[in-house]
């Protein structure tokens, strides 16, 4: 196993290694035979304009590596990498590994017949055993030592945006500290666009993503025109109120910051498509955000949410993914069974008790997500059974004790999860067969229940009346036969019958 720094497993240290003097200087021509334990690139781009998608993705998530002081605190970092690389330049390429294995059994060999005993292998095929385990156990060490440097690396870069000190020995050359270097770098950006926006020039994408910015400035809420703004990945507490005023705004990215609330003003953003607050601090959402009318993606996630503005499901008639996991919601709003859109709904790890029990009303949903609400959710409401599109339901890690009776409608479904369930309907060697006899088996207990509900009615309505002829009693059951036959039709979602449900259906 090659254990160069690859872009693809260490990508800081790669790039930081290709851009040492020392290393371009030594680098072998194209096509040269020379062994080269980085083989980097025979051209070295700049760190301004990376030649491959691997770097431009790292410098885009990354923009202090653009920093010269940033880079050499970065370097002096991992001088012993360096080293190791020249010694290993020396020593060569890592031996095979079956003549690895095969050496290690040698040396093993004759040390257990040290002392004593016949010595088949001459002493200086033995001394070539014992170079090969020793080459393997430098590059074993040597790919140690990468995957700490890309540790050390990456706290190297955290510390210059935090704006600490980069300088263990400052000889005064730098033209900033790693304070300076951090912080003018991010402020240099911001004021950029800011002035690209006063110049009258069209700004309508802004991505800090990954900066430590600390502070959105107002001015941000004056951007006419802008379209996109992502600042996820920061230290922000506060969106200012200013906003609002982001009239052309479609996507709003604000994840992984510190943010404890979110401004009322985000209802005036009525051309907002996509928002995510994911991973903040929030215990609640505004409840004008309910006025985001075009918002068809909603993602707060990892936060710490006990409920949902009651009314977000009015108006919220265009929302088609909503993640609300990880918080700790008991309940989702009535006004949720609104969403005729939505199309997918994630809400596990919370503390639901229950759903809305007119959760049927979402026609639209394809993939549920309820698991791990651990022992308070307990049942599903009979509606359940009108989701007729539904094609992937996750109900792990729950109290669930009977699916509801109308399951076996759900005939487009192809994955269910329902481990960890005290499950009795259906039994557990049903859901052992997969989600197709779960399916079958729900459906005929359905019929079932129909059928004797019916049996019931008449018995009952016999009963009440006083004796008819015969041909009275043979009208009545005829016109009972074709009701329940009309009803089934109906009930196993009609025109869109499977084969499956026909085949049943024609047992009755």
């Amino acid at each position: 196993m090659d254990p160069a720094p690859h872009s693809h497993s260490h990508p800081i240290l790669s790039y930081v290694l290709s851009r040492l003097p020392t290393l371009t200087k030594t680098r072998p021509a194209a096509g040269g035979g020379d062994f080269d334990i980085e083989q980097p690139p025979v051209h070295t781009p700049s760190p301004r304009t990376p030649s491959t998608a691997g770097e431009f993705e790292l410098v885009d998530r990354m923009p202090g590596l653009r920093h010269p002081s940033v880079l050499r605190a970065m370097a002096r970092a991992v001088a012993d990498v360096s080293a190791a690389r020249s010694a290993l330049q020396v020593l060569g390429p890592r031996p095979d590994h079956e003549l690895v294995d095969s050496s290690r059994a040698i040396v093993a060999a004759a040390a257990a017949e040290a002392g004593g005993g016949s010595r088949d292998v001459p002493e200086g095929d033995l001394e070539a055993c014992r170079a090969v385990v020793r080459l393997e156990e430098t590059h074993d060490a040597y790919e140690a030592l990468l995957q700490e440097a890309e540790g050390r690396l990456e706290a190297v870069y955290r510390s210059a945006m935090q704006g600490k000190d980069l300088e263990e020995e400052s000889d005064g050359k730098d033209e900033y500290s790693g304070a300076e270097a951090g912080d003018a770098m991010v402020r240099e950006e911001v004021i950029a666009v800011l002035k690209q926006a006063e110049e009258g020039r069209s700004v309508e994408s802004v991505r800090l993503v990954d900066r430590q910015l600390r502070h959105l400035p107002e001015a941000f809420g004056r951007i006419q025109g802008l379209r996109v703004l992502d600042v996820s990945r920061n230290q922000l507490e506060v969106i200012p109120d200013a906003i609002g005023g982001l009239d052309h705004l479609e996507e709003l990215r604000l994840a992984s910051n510190a943010l404890i609330s979110l401004p009322d003003s985000i209802g005036l953003l009525s051309n907002l498509k996509i928002l995510n607050v994911g991973s903040n601090n929030l215990r609640s959402l505004p409840d004008s955000i309910s006025k985001c009318r075009s918002l068809i993606e909603l993602d707060v996630s990892y936060n710490g949410l006990a409920y949902l503005p009651t009314n977000i499901g009015y108006e919220l008639l265009n929302m088609r993914k909503l993640w609300v996991h990880m918080n700790k919601l008991q309940s989702l709003p009535s006004s949720i069974c609104e969403m005729r859109s939505l199309y997918l709904l994630d809400a596990h790890l919370n503390e639901l008790c229950g759903l809305p029990s007119a959760i049927g009303k979402l026609s639209s949903l394809e993939i549920i997500n309820l698991s791990s609400n651990f022992s308070d959710l307990k049942d599903l409401p009979a509606s359940f059974g009108d989701l007729l599109n539904l094609r992937e339901l996750d109900l792990s890690n729950n109290q669930i004790h009977a699916l509801p009776d109308s399951f076996g409608r759900l005939n487009k479904l192809k994955k269910l999860n329902l481990e960890q369930n005290p499950l009795t309907m259906p039994p557990m060697d049903i859901v052992s067969k997969g989600v197709d006899a779960v399916i079958e088996y729900m459906l005929k207990r359905w019929l079932d229940i129909l059928l004797e509900e019916e049996r019931k009615s008449i018995a009952v309505a016999e009963s009440s009346q006083a004796p008819i002829t015969p041909s009275g009693w043979l009208a009545r059951n005829v016109c009972w036969v074709f009701n329940v036959s009309r009803s089934l039709v109906g009930y196993l979602s009609g025109k869109n019958k499977t084969e499956k449900d026909t085949y049943l259906y024609q047992q009755y």
